[in-house]
């Protein structure tokens, strides 16, 4: 009985063996045949969320042994339709572009020839998507403006008037504007007296946003929240704040990104609200699509990706003091 027993087990063994070898192999050979993959990443301008965005098509471009040109356009068009016009010269197989401006995507479409673009968080209208050729992976910009626009609601749902200031980001992007719309929508429709006191463009910038509210302060107009459509805008008003001594405990702050310095000053209390924005798993998703569109992987394992095939959607997600300890760095 125990001879068979031992048999047994040699046997079960030998199959796990065998399994655990071919799928070893399997991916030793996924990971060789997108050797040959070349991505071309265009990003629009570096900065703190957009950090995370490359280190994440970094990661998943090494975990899949594709090769991967990053290089910043530093917020300059020009420079974004050159590196594009040099990816399709150097016959690159994918193109991987986060926008310094969607108006311009038919340029940047133009610049790359034939080569299919991954567009990923600066989102070009639908009109320019084709499944297979052309597609976005990103967030829905106007989700993380209404997740706002709810916290706003429930913070001060005594209130039947709301005074609202809103620093946004650059005019030419579209986060700007879906944000701004979904915060809008939502605060519009909740029947309540919204004035919107000041808007303005802090084009993601720190110090601008500082600058801005304080010009705001100067008119003495009453104020019971600051929305802005990212984490480094809605520092630079914890800034002021404390500056002038304004308690920011009683006026929610709120930002979009879930940064490490946004978390922080929440914790702190300096910060009411954000809303996490996955840099990593949209890189992850853009270089998955990528490797899609040069004929290398399967659609089917793409996770968010619609059935139309122009759009893979990264889920943004809630952060307040009651969750943030999770998202913090």
């Amino acid at each position: 009985m125990k001879k068979h027993n031992r048999k047994k087990i040699m046997i079960l063994w030998s199959i796990f063996l065998f399994c655990l070898t071919a799928l070893t192999g399997c991916q030793k050979n996924a990971a060789q045949e997108n050797k040959n993959i070349r991505i071309f990443f265009s990003l629009n301008s570096m900065d703190t969320f957009r950090q995370t965005l490359v280190n994440g098509a970094k990661e998943k471009a090494e975990q899949e042994g594709i090769q991967l040109v990053v290089e910043d356009a530093q917020g300059s068009i020009e420079t974004q339709v050159e590196q594009l016009k040099r990816a399709a010269k150097e016959h690159y197989d994918v193109i991987i572009c986060s926008a310094v401006s969607v108006d311009t995507t038919i340029q940047l479409k133009m610049s790359a020839g034939d080569i299919p673009i991954v567009f990923v968080n600066s989102r070009p209208d639908e009109k320019y998507l084709e499944a297979g050729k052309y597609v976005y992976v990103g967030s829905d910009d106007q989700t993380a403006g209404a997740f706002q626009a709810e916290y706003v609601l429930e913070k001060l749902a005594n209130q039947q008037e709301i005074n609202v200031v809103i620093l946004k980001g650059p005019k030419n992007h579209s986060a700007t504007k879906g944000r701004t719309n979904g915060v809008k929508q939502a605060l519009n429709a909740s029947q309540k007296q919204i004035h919107y006191v000041f808007e303005d463009h802090a084009e993601w910038d720190t110090e601008l946003a500082k600058q801005l509210f304080e010009l705001f302060l100067q008119t003495e107009r009453p104020v019971d929240c600051v929305i802005c459509n990212n984490d480094s805008m809605a520092l630079g008003v914890v800034e002021i704040c404390k500056e002038i001594g304004l308690d920011s405990n009683t006026l929610p702050i709120l930002g979009v990104d879930a940064t490490a310095d946004g978390c922080a000053a929440i914790q702190s209390g300096d910060m009411a609200f954000t809303v996490y924005q996955s840099g990593i798993g949209q890189g992850n998703a853009a270089v998955d699509m990528a490797i899609h569109l040069a004929g290398g992987g399967n659609k089917n394992k793409i996770e968010g990706l619609t059935e139309d095939g122009k759009y893979v959607w990264i889920d943004f997600e809630r952060v307040d003091k009651n969750n943030v300890s999770k998202y913090a760095k």
